[in-house]
Order: structure tokens, then sequence, then C-alpha cells
């Protein structure tokens, strides 16, 4: 006999700690359109979240972190959503934000080599006073 078991249910609370996002943030999402799917909720009207909920939340995480704009993880979401036949479109979404991230990825190491520059002229600086 085959038992199916339930997948993992997740309260707000321990998707919180595990993305490091807040309860309103999380709702915030879910509310805003940029999950998946609806969450899950228990007969008592709490949030299930399932592990796929989980790693969706993670990626959007990172791309907020590394500043996509809401109104482009909300298209992403959509196009991921609608399912297989748009591939194109989310590999360009992806592919301007990296563009993005790239460049200011360039403009912060240039920032960084002229702090060492002048950590260099410093460090010289106390070593011979």
């Amino acid at each position: 006999m085959t038992t199916l078991t339930q997948p993992t249910a997740l309260s707000i609370a321990e998707v919180a700690v595990q993305t490091g996002l807040s309860a309103h943030t999380l709702r915030y999402y879910e509310r805003d359109g940029l999950l998946l799917a609806p969450v899950d909720r228990s007969a008592s009207g709490h949030r299930r979240y399932t592990e796929r909920d989980l790693t969706w939340i993670t990626l959007l995480t990172k791309l907020r972190s590394t500043g996509m704009p809401i109104r482009e993880v909300k298209k992403y979401a959509e196009l991921v959503r609608t399912g297989p036949g748009n591939e194109a479109e989310r590999l360009a979404l992806l592919t301007s934000h990296r563009e993005r991230v790239e460049r200011q990825l360039a403009e912060v190491s240039a920032h960084l080599r002229a702090i060492d520059h002048k950590i260099g002229i410093y460090e010289g600086q106390v070593d011979h006073a």
C-alpha cells in the first residue's frame, strides 16, 4: 500500500526566519501577486508555505537584493505562472537584469579600488611615522 505524504507546511514565522524577510513583507509579496500561487491556508486561516513557495521566495529575495524593481519581479512571476511558451521573455528579463547587476558590480569595484588606493597611502604614512 502506497501512502502519500503531505508536503512540509511552513508557518509565516518559519519562512520569515529562513528568508530573512518580515511577515509583513511576505504578506505584501502575496498580496501584490509576486508569488507563483496563492499560499495555502490551514483550517484556522494561518498561512502554510510549501518548500516550493520557499524556493520561489528565496529567488525573489535575490532578485530584489540585486535591485530588480518590483514591477519586473511581478512581470517575471506572471511569466512563470503562465507556464511554458514564454521562456524567451523570461530570458530577456533576466538577461537585462544581469547586465544591470554587472554594471553595478563594475562601478562598486572601481570605488573599492579607489578606497584601497587611499588605504595604501595611509598605511605607508602610518608605517613611516
